[in-house]
């Protein structure tokens, strides 16, 4: 399942905001992953989700497998949106 998302964050994408996203992301059994131009990064490593630079206004595709996989991306979609 996959979903794109605009970053509308107030916050700037940096350590903390991101360690948010990985807890968050890591509640879920499914396999998570993040696709942004060329890169496609498991939304469950810190150092991959910090590699992504994500800014406000930025677009991402959510892409989850497994049983919680919509419930998944609810949840990212609306951290990324908040």
């Amino acid at each position: 399942m996959k979903k794109d998302v605009v970053v509308q964050m107030s916050d700037s994408m940096e350590e903390t905001p991101i360690a948010h996203l990985v807890q968050l992301a890591n509640q879920f059994s499914s396999q998570i992953y993040f696709e942004m131009d060329t890169k496609r990064v498991n939304a469950k490593s810190i150092m991959g989700m910090m590699s992504l630079v994500l800014t406000a206004g930025d677009s991402v595709t959510i892409c989850a497998d497994g049983e919680d996989q919509e419930k998944a991306i609810a949840k990212l979609e609306e951290f990324l949106t908040a």
